[in-house]
This record gives C-alpha cells, structure tokens and sequence, in this order.
C-alpha cells in the first residue's frame, strides 16, 4: 500500500524518465514515488549520490545521445550513459535543441477544445470603468518622466502630492523611473514611446501626469503623438524647463488629476473584464510542478470567463513554442508565433549570443538545467487555452483569450511589458524569491513552503501546498478568490504595501 510518509520524490508524467525529489536526498537513501498508474504501489530506486531538493534522478538507464524525459517532452540529451539513480544536471544532460526552425500550421480541432469550460466562482469584482471604456483595479495617479533625467523631480513630487493629497479617494500618486528618453534614436526611441504610452493609457491610473525636461529626444509634443487621442482633465503636462518651480507646478496639476480621479467609484464587473499577466522568475524544479501549473488553472478560469490572460517570455518558450502554436486560434495567429518566436531567435543571432543557452545561474542551483526543460515549465503558466493573439511590444491587448506578448525573459522588463499590455494584476511565480514590483499589483506565488515561510513579507501565496496535500482545485479557488479580493481593492499585494514598484523599458538600439 501507499505509504506518503516515505514518498520522496514525484513522477511528473508517465513517460518521463525522471523523478523530482522533494527534500534533500542523501547518498544510501531509497527515493519513493506514486505509481503512474491507478494502483496503490509505489516505485523507488535506490541514490548512490547526494540529491538537492527541487533536483532530477534517472529512474532507469539512459545511454550518452539519447534523450531525457520530464513533462513528457525531452528536455535535452544524455551526455554520457546515466545509470539508474543518478543525479540529472548540467554534468550529464545538455540542450537537444536547434537553430531556427520551420513550423506547420495544424488546425485545432474544433469538436476537442483545449481548454473546457469552468463553472468559475466568484464571477465578478469590484473595478472602475473610465470614461474611454477601459477598466481599472486601483484609482491611482501615475507620473509618468518623458526622460529619466528627471527621475529625482518626479519621485518628490509624488512624496509631496501623497503627503497633501492623504485622505482623498484615491489609491495613492506613484511615479516609475526609468533611465531613457535622451538621445536616443529611430525604433529605441519609438520603443520607448510605445512602451510610456502605453502605462498612460493603463486603466488603473485614474490620472497621469506626463513631465518632461524639454531638450530631450522624447519631446512632449511627439509623445503627445504616441499616446494618440487623451482627455486632458485625465492627462496632464508638464515641462520642467518651462516653469519656475517644476515641484509647485507638478503638485498643482496632480491636485487637478485627483478631482478627476474622484469622480470614479467602484462597480460591479464580470471576470471577462479582467487582464491577468502571467510571469515567472527565479525559478527551481518545483516552478513546473506547483506554482506554473496553478497559474495555468488560474489562466484557465479567467479566459474561459471571457476574460483574458498575457504571456510573455519569448525566450523561455523555445523548446516548447510547439504547445503554444497548436493551440493557435486561426493561421495567422500561428504566423504570428512563429514570426514572435524566429524573430527574437535573429535577435540573439545579431548579437551573437547562443540562442539556447537561457538558464540563470538560480534557475540552475534551483534543480533547471537546459532552457527545454524551463520552458516547458514555463509555458504551463499559460494553462490550455486557446491563443486568440500575438501583441508587438508596447501593443495593448484588445482580444480576450490567451496572449502572447514580444518581451524577453527579464523579470522587470517582462512585467513592465505585461502592464503595458493592459494586465490589472500580474501573477509572478517564483521558487528563489524576489521583492520587485512592476506598476500593477504584483502577486508573488511561491513554488515551495520554504520560501513562503522564510520571505513572508515577499511571498503573497504559497503553492508549495500543492506537495503537502491540497488538491489543484482547491489552491485555485483559494488564489482566484485572492485574485478577486485583490482587484476589489479589498486586499493589497506585498509590493503595494512595500511601496516596491519599478518598471524597466526593452532596449536595443543607438544612443548618441
């Protein structure tokens, strides 16, 4: 019989070739896993080495050249004969991985769904509506620097607005720095344009206030341009080399945005409302096992809602991009994978990094050892629904479903980008921890009770239960109820009460 006191490790698919152990394994120890089947047995074998907790152990022998099994998928090839019971890492197992690749569009199949319907609960939140029909989770002030060289000016004028404006109905005044806008040129700047313009259209900010210095690249009369059509009792500007007294004037012009600002209350909206943005960082070898997989429930629940979910990461989709493109809406959404994922492939090739060579010395310690087997724990944050979009960098979504957003793999740059997008809360999965904030509320998802125990105070949910005997249903009404509380406005993330938001622009290009 079954006996979990003595279960040490899990086998994650059937096919797999490997084991995960769940706490640190000591040379002589026998490591025991369920059986894949439906029978009470267990399976074991026995460690001849010391095993980190998070790590892999062969199960049975796998010769030099042949490929390695986690997931269900390859996740890189034997660089020598592995015997039953070793320890599965950088040492032993290397990337099976390519160049750049030709795809084939495969239709889905339209009687055999890939994500069924939930009977999802709660079904509502409480948000705000703005006048252009965008949706809000917070009724903030955003300062938003045309250069970053006023970022000191633009942090103590929101310190002085939230000292004056205390009280009033609104979630605080916030302002993000960021170290560009000067002398750069042609797509950088257009990219930094896309990406600024996006966080003043973003619907939590009731009000923003855009301040420049006035002999910068990024003049307010061409970002003007790129925000497009603004209702000036919402969007304010301020050039510092203009006034007298930049800190009087700002302070003035917010006092401006928070009466508008008020005018906004809370009302009852459906999920199909609601923007989540899917992100991992610092990963280990629990992220495919707990944290990911919830997100990807989490995922599930809000775009079959009608809602919709954004996914990012270019990089750590290659080696499971596949998954992704067979879950394609439409050809030109295929297309649009494929020129997503081959397009940030010549990125890498321009510069003249290795394209596959992705996991972080974290990610590496944590028990991940080839990009493959990060992807393909990566991309279960996207859980199974269909993807309806592919958004370049700065686009904001407008199709409710599954979408994939041009990013890269770095955290901050990631997030900034989810928000850009529109995501009112961003789900960030992590099994080393980490304390940043994007400018939307940022849920820090644990992959391990270690963390959560030890980071209390970063942590905002621990999917480690997921080992210690909650079910997956379970844990995804606890987060999506959270989720829901969060954009409520009746409970805060670590990072808001941190005071912890930051944002990072995607840069690749000249400055002068």
């Amino acid at each position: 019989m079954r006996n979990s006191t003595v279960t040490n490790a899990t086998l994650l698919h059937p096919q797999d070739d490997v084991v995960i152990a769940l706490r640190d394994i000591e040379p002589g120890e026998i490591v025991r896993w369920p059986s894949s089947d439906s029978s009470e047995h267990e399976q074991s074998v026995a460690v001849a080495e010391p095993i980190p907790r998070g790590h892999k152990i062969i199960i049975h022998p796998v010769a030099a050249g042949e490929h390695v099994h986690k997931f269900g998928y390859s996740i890189g090839v034997a660089k020598e004969d592995i015997t039953t019971g070793r320890w599965v890492h950088t040492h032993n197992l290397r990337t099976g991985l390519g160049e750049v690749l030709e795809y084939e569009y495969k239709p889905m199949v339209e009687s055999k769904p890939t994500a069924p319907a939930l009977s999802v609960k709660p079904k509502t939140f409480q948000g705000y509506v703005r006048e252009d029909g965008e949706v809000g989770i917070r009724n903030e002030i955003w300062i938003i620097n045309t250069v970053g060289c006023i970022n000191k000016t633009c942090e103590t004028i929101a310190k002085l607005a939230n000292r004056q404006f205390e009280g009033k109905a609104i979630d605080g005044v916030h302002h993000f720095p960021h170290p560009y806008g000067c002398s750069q040129l042609g797509d950088d700047l257009t990219a930094t344009q896309k990406l600024l313009s996006a966080l003043v259209r973003h619907g939590n900010a009731a009000g923003v206030l855009v301040i420049g210095l006035g002999c910068e690249n990024n003049q307010i009369d061409s970002f003007k341009k790129a925000i497009g059509d603004y209702n000036p009792d919402r969007v304010k500007f301020l050039k510092s080399q203009e006034v007298e007294d930049e800190l009087e004037e700002g302070v003035k012009l917010i006092g401006e945005l928070v009466e508008y600002a008020e005018r906004f209350k809370r009302q009852e909206l459906p999920l199909s409302k609601l923007r989540i943005g899917l992100k991992c960082g610092g990963s280990d070898g629990f992220s495919g096992i707990t944290a990911n997989p919830l997100v990807g429930r989490i995922a599930d629940a809000i775009t079959s809602a009608g809602g919709t979910a954004l996914l990012t990461e270019v990089p750590e989709m290659f080696g499971a991009e596949t998954i992704l493109m067979d879950r394609a809406a439409d050809e030109q959404v295929f297309n649009g994978i494929v020129n997503l994922v081959n397009d940030f492939k010549a990125y890498f090739i321009r510069h003249g990094q290795e394209i596959y060579e992705n996991p972080s010395p974290g990610n590496k310690d944590g028990g991940i050892t080839t990009l493959e087997e990060k992807s393909l724990g990566c991309t279960q944050k996207g859980g199974h629904a269909t993807v309806t979009n592919v958004l370049q960098y700065g686009e904001p979504s407008r199709k409710p479903g599954l979408n994939l957003i041009q990013a890269p793999g770095n955290d901050l740059v990631s997030v900034t980008a989810l928000s850009a997008a529109g995501a009112h809360i961003v789900l960030f999965t992590t099994g080393r921890g980490t304390p940043f904030g994007g400018p939307v509320p940022t849920v820090k998802i644990a992959t391990n009770t270690q963390l959560a125990e030890r980071k209390k105070n970063w942590i905002d949910f621990n999917a480690g239960q997921l080992i210690e005997g909650k079910t997956m249903d379970e844990l995804r009404d606890d987060l999506l109820g959270q989720i829901v509380e969060l954009a409520s406005g009746d409970r805060q993330t670590n990072n808001e009460r941190n005071g912890f938001r930051e944002i990072a622009i995607f840069k690749d290009g000249v400055i002068l």
